[in-house]
């Protein structure tokens, strides 16, 4: 059955359960470095028949999934959608649907700008059953790889994460609450309007030299970081020939990475310990 046949099947009464009872795991995979999966993960993903995948879903955590599981890149990068999220929705029923162990493989964790809050409500709808299996976000991934503590009694009283990705043109956010000093500022998918966000900080109060890091490709062994200021930051990521998946930090715990920058210190030494497993 192709993609749009199961699409077009899933379009049934909300509620109503077929006879063979399937079930869709909302699994996070993390960050990117697959040692960083939790055990329920690694158990689900060894139990899937069929995994539906993102875009941010690595290699090595895909090599998991057993041989005969059948895969459906469902992956989205900016201005390209393999299939749009109502298809995607429509598909994980169907899927269920045939008495099938469906496998949604999420980047980060599902429930923190994945979308997995939008695909469980439709499960729910359609009567399907789900399980949300948590993963470390990919803020917390980064920041602990780039040495960076979101949180630090010396210099943050909160943290706050945002998307930077556009909705109508626009990256509508509530400037001067996020200008506030004292904070540490996570935003993702926040390549493309970097420029914009660096300014309305800076317009809002926020200090043009606070510093800012961008984390490309977080806990694998191609990740790069670049550190600089709100003031700065956008035409130093073009430099630099930045590109996504970044995340992006600002706040004055970011000064700690000179200190606290385990990763890239083990990578100089080539100690093998703490090197991830994903290219």
């Amino acid at each position: 059955m192709s993609r749009k046949t199961r699409a077009a099947a899933a379009r049934l009464e909300p509620g109503r359960r077929a006879s063979r009872r399937g079930i869709v795991h909302l699994v996070g995979a993390g960050p990117g470095d697959p040692e960083l999966l939790t055990l329920r993960a690694v158990r689900r993903i060894r139990e899937a028949e069929v995994a539906v995948c993102d875009h941010l879903v690595s290699e090595a955590i895909l090599s998991l999934l057993p041989a005969k599981c059948e895969r459906i890149y469902a992956g989205k990068e900016r201005a390209n959608h393999a299939l749009p999220q109502d298809e995607i929705n429509k598909l994980l029923v169907a899927l269920a649907r045939e008495g099938r162990r469906v496998v949604r493989l999420k980047g980060g964790d599902p429930y923190v700008f994945g979308r997995g809050g939008e695909e469980a409500e439709f499960l729910a709808q359609y009567g399907v059953d789900f399980e949300v299996v948590p993963g470390v976000t990919s803020a917390s991934g980064a920041a602990a790889y780039a040495g960076i503590p979101l949180t630090h009694r010396d210099y943050t009283a909160a943290v706050t994460f945002v998307t930077g990705h556009r909705r109508n043109g626009r990256c509508d956010l509530d400037w001067a609450a996020l200008a506030r000093p004292s904070q540490t500022l996570v935003i993702y998918m926040g390549l493309a309007t970097i420029a914009e966000i660096g300014e309305n900080l800076v317009a809002h109060g926020r200090a043009a030299d606070t510093p800012v890091a961008v984390i490309e490709r977080a806990t694998t062994s191609r990740q790069r970081v670049l550190v600089a200021t709100l003031a700065d930051v956008a035409a130093r990521i073009e430099a630099e020939h930045i590109a996504a998946p970044a995340l992006v930090i600002v706040g004055e715990v970011v000064r700690l990475r000179e200190r606290l920058d385990w990763f890239d210190t083990a990578r100089l030494l080539g100690d093998a310990r703490s090197l991830p497993l994903a290219s």
